[in-house]
């Protein structure tokens, strides 16, 4: 197998050191501790890669009476029939360990690249019943052929083997993808090398794909992968621009997306302007990127103020990103998604979180960047990247174009308070392990110097208001109040009670709810606000489009809240939830629109901002017995009456954040 060791009495294991971990802890971390992690990724993708081989091979015999081999009719699970080609999993095997010897770089660029990673996992879940691609598992497995091909055309070796064809598309990993003329939606195709050529045949046609890297481009049906080089001088930083893997992407596969010229333009340069932020402002972080990311998917532009970024644990290096407002969003989406890429490999040596049994339910939390609960280990990948956030802020916020002062400033302030509130959410919990303890003290440790960091009055506050507007729709959304006490309220509220009962005080119910818009709408209008003072997006945003200017989720009131329009948002917001269908968002702009005001309009502000779920249900419930829907102020001043109420919060123990 390629890659195995030699066969001895004692078995090594990789650790970390101990100023590697401690750096890992505090969030941070630099080249020398990526490659004691990518050294860890290489051993465990090539026990994965051995666990795949000894299924195959067990598998081999049966395959082949199935039908798995050529000549066999695709109705029964195979491949349709071509002349001269077999996928033999024992061929592309034998082709890797020739590139092993050969090329051995050529090797290691085709095994750590971040589709393979992921391409392993879901085989071998696959091979277990544990994950369903729409692709026949020989397509999958001979995705193993797929790599040995690529390899062995990138070390100028002669050969010839037999792959899967996709849809028409012969994927080479980390070379290219040629486009066969098929009729069959799954198929096989045979390549050979031989002096300089690259052939390629299917049942009904061929591509020829000359080995001279430049030449490949003007190939008719050959797309070539593409690759940047963000830095000049000695030490430039390559990075794939990732298009056409099928296992770019996840959860599942998918076809390949070609980038434009002009698209592509876009991001090499985006992409060479981020790594010059973070040259000037993360060097540490960059240093690490320079080993350890090594792939860019480029995914579809989302609305303004909202990119979408992800990775995935088994790509290790390979970050997806839709195509970003600027270059600093993209530095720190860089930044964030190279700290999901740093935990998970720590987690790959040792986990964070203690196994839950799978009779036992999962504990859900309140994220300040997600509109859903999530559980402990999502939790903590989220603290983990946004406290990398938070440090990329802090500094650009002084080394921005005046014009982009403001908003870094607000971002500096945003997240160094929600990642502060969640770290102290977590902390001690009972199924953290002693590593997981150890990384959560060692991030407060860090993030505690960043409480005294001054922020410019307009950009804190504004940061605040965005802070308690996304926590009261997350709450107002997600909790339920005991359904006694709720009832018990309405009786208090007919008979003219001064306060409501104290049974509103318990501890709520989380029930999820899985049709959530768009909870950030508060921050994404900050940013409009910071960035264009006078521009159109005051008369765009309350749009229901965020494609057409508009911002997904808010509405009118939160445009007027936004642009310090308080009475006209509260008669807004409260002729919307004196009326029918009223959007369980507006209380929480209620609460926002009311604060400063009268001693009333106070005591109402701090119920709904703290507690917007009591009265939510309880004006629902006197709605549903009156048939007519109490007036939204009068109610939450009532329900915000009260000691109880007073002394209620919002983080530590087990309070409402943590039901």
């Amino acid at each position: 197998m390629p890659g195995e060791p030699e066969a001895s009495g004692d078995l090594s294991f990789h650790q970390l050191s101990a100023v590697s971990l401690q750096a890992l802890s505090r969030g941070e971390g630099g080249a020398s501790v990526v490659a004691e992690i990518l050294a860890a990724e290489r051993s465990r993708r090539l026990l994965l890669l051995r666990a795949l081989d000894e299924g195959m091979s067990k598998g081999a015999d049966a395959s082949e009476a199935e039908g798995l081999s050529a000549g066999a009719d695709s109705s029964e699970g195979g491949p349709p029939q071509a002349p001269g080609t077999a996928i033999s999993h024992r061929d592309a095997w034998s082709l890797l360990e020739r590139v092993q010897r050969q090329a051995p770089e050529v090797f290691e660029d085709v095994l750590m690249s971040p589709p393979t990673g992921r391409w392993v996992s879901l085989a071998l879940h696959q091979t277990r019943g544990k994950f369903s691609d729409d692709a026949p598992l020989w397509v999958v497995l001979g995705h193993l052929s797929a790599l040995a091909a690529a390899a062995a055309a990138r070390a100028g070796l002669d050969f010839a083997i037999a792959v899967p064809v996709r849809r028409g598309l012969v994927q080479l990993p980390t070379l290219g993808c040629a486009v066969l003329p098929v009729r069959e939606q799954w198929s096989v195709a045979r390549i050979e090398a031989r002096r300089g050529t690259l052939r390629i045949t299917g049942e009904h046609g061929e591509v020829l794909v000359p080995r001279d890297a430049e030449a490949k481009a003007n190939v008719p049906d050959w797309h070539p992968v593409r690759r940047v080089v963000l830095e000049s001088g000695d030490r430039p930083k390559r990075l794939t621009l990732e298009e056409l893997d099928p296992y770019r992407t996840f959860p599942r596969p998918s076809e390949p997306r070609l980038l434009s010229a002009a698209e592509a333009g876009t991001w090499e340069g985006m992409l060479a302007d981020a790594w010059e932020i973070l040259l000037r402002d993360e060097p540490e972080s960059a240093e690490a990127m320079r080993y350890g990311l090594l792939a860019m998917v480029p995914a579809s532009t989302r609305e303004r103020f909202r990119p979408y970024s992800g990775t995935a644990g088994d790509a290790f290096g390979g970050v997806t990103a839709s195509c970003p407002d600027d270059a600093a969003q993209l530095a720190a989406t860089l930044v964030h998604e190279f700290q999901h890429t740093k935990l998970g490999g720590l987690i790959h040596l040792q986990p964070l979180v203690r196994f839950q049994p799978a009779q036992d339910p999962e504990e859900l939390f309140y994220a300040p960047w997600r509109d859903d609960p999530r559980p402990l280990r999502g939790l903590l990948q989220g603290i983990y990247a946004f406290v990398g956030v938070t440090r990329f802020w802090r500094v650009h916020r002084y080394a921005a174009d005046a014009g982009q002062v403001p908003s870094a400033h607000f971002e500096f302030a945003l997240w160094r308070t929600q990642v502060w509130s969640t770290l102290n959410l977590v902390r001690g919990h009972e199924r953290l392990t002693p590593l997981g303890r150890y990384v959560i003290e060692g991030l407060r440790e860090r993030s505690a110097q960043w409480l005294a960091d001054p922020v410019p009055d307009a950009e804190l506050a504004l940061a605040r208001e965005a802070v308690a507007d996304h926590r009261a729709r997350w709450r107002a959304y997600h909790l339920r109040p005991p359904a006694a006490a709720v009832e018990d309220a309405v009786r208090a509220w007919q008979r003219g009670d001064a306060q409501a009962p104290a049974g509103l005080a318990a501890e709520p119910e989380l029930v999820p709810d899985s049709e959530v818009p768009f909870l950030d709408s508060a921050a994404v209008l900050a940013r409009y606000r910071l960035s264009e003072p006078d521009g159109a997006w005051r008369h765009l945003a309350a749009q229901d489009s965020g494609v057409a200017g508009g911002v997904e989720g808010a509405s009118a009131a939160d445009v007027l809240l936004a642009c310090d329009d308080r009475a006209g948002a509260r008669d807004a917001l409260v002729a919307e939830l004196s009326g029918k269908g009223a959007s369980v968002a507006a209380w929480a702009g209620l609460g926002r629109a009311l604060a400063g005001e009268g001693q009333a309009d106070r005591a109402a502000s701090r119920l709904l901002l703290r507690f917007p779920e009591r009265a939510r249900a309880v004006h629902e419930a006197v709605e549903a017995v009156t048939g007519r829907a109490p007036d939204p102020v009068r109610l939450a001043a009532w329900l915000g009456q009260g000691e109880a109420t007073e002394r209620q919060g919002l983080s530590g123990g087990s309070g409402p954040d943590r039901p």
